[in-house]
């Protein structure tokens, strides 16, 4: 009986790649996309941490004569107040339309759409998606229109006349906007996750007398795991970056819907403080990758 030949492959030489192109070569191909990654990403972020190391300004003296202040601005905006209260605006906002809003109406509309007729969920999702793919600032105009205190609709249909919905309740108006305006990408991912069940699964529960609720725990929940985590954790970085509620309330009245976004816009554009809105804004990166890594953290427990 013959034995089977075995074939070393080099640990080390040039041509150790899959490709055989070499190591020369393969880095050739790679280099222009370092390239743009170091122009566009790493050039920024190392330049932003650098401004928000000195008391640069957007004019006046220290516009041209920079000084470096080392962790000033990082423990100016620590004990600023505004900055605390931007925070804490946000995390309301996302919590509420993110994390409940978008999450529990996109799995709704999701699972209401499997049994409807066809051209009810056409019209459905076009209307849904319709409201995602609309510019910002086109929504944003609607929008105030619809909550006018005078002529609005909404004031209309509620039997409201003269309710400013933006000065009274301005934390509650982007709320219901962000929720309205982001749940299409739920609604698709959670659609395409529902596909995935078994249909069997669900006939089985309902055989056995499970309720609503009890299906959607036990059946459903224990296959939507990873979905429900992985689309948590993108809308909720995406609304805790959203610059949209500018465009409707601007942070107003009074610093009740000015968001982390917000703020950093006003500190660094129109106020011109540069070096303390690059400080606030490293902060604002702290607290989004702190909320990425909770996220991965529950998507690794789950894989185990």
């Amino acid at each position: 009986m013959t034995e089977p030949v075995v074939t070393e492959v080099p640990r080390g030489g040039s041509d150790t790649d899959v490709a055989g192109l070499g190591r020369w070569r393969a880095s050739a191909f790679v280099a222009p996309a370092l390239l743009l990654i170091a122009a566009f990403l790493v050039f920024p972020a190392l330049w932003l941490l650098w401004i928000g190391l000195t008391n640069l300004t957007v004019s006046g003296r220290t516009s041209v004569h920079v000084s470096f202040v080392g962790l000033d601005n990082y423990a100016k905006a620590l004990t600023d107040p505004l900055f605390g209260n931007s925070v804490w605006i946000t995390l309301l906002f996302v919590f509420g339309s993110a994390i409940i809003g978008q999450n529990c109406l996109g799995f709704t509309l999701a699972w209401s759409m499997r049994t409807a007729a066809r051209w009810v969920r056409a019209v459905v999702e076009s209307l849904v998606l319709l409201a995602w793919i609309l510019p910002a600032s086109v929504v944003a105009v609607l929008w105030i229109a619809m909550l006018d205190r005078d002529e609005g609709s909404a004031n209309r249909l509620l039997d409201t006349p003269g309710y400013a919905w933006m000065i009274q309740q301005p934390l509650v108006v982007i709320v219901v906007f962000n929720i309205w305006r982001g749940t299409a990408f739920s609604m698709l991912l959670y659609s395409a996750a529902l596909s995935t069940v078994p249909p069997s699964h669900l006939e089985t529960a309902r055989l056995a007398g499970a309720s609503g609720p009890q299906i959607a725990r036990d059946v459903l929940f224990p296959h939507l795991r990873g979905h429900v985590l992985t689309n948590t954790l993108l809308i909720s970085l995406w609304t805790f970056n959203d610059f949209t509620p500018y465009l409707l309330t601007r942070g107003e009245p009074n610093h009740r819907s000015e968001t982390v976004p917000i703020f950093l816009y006003r500190q660094g554009i129109d106020d011109g403080a540069l070096g303390y809105g690059a400080a606030a804004s490293v902060l604002m990166l702290l607290i989004n990758l702190v909320l990425a890594l909770f996220y991965l953290r529950l998507l690794r427990r789950r894989t185990r």
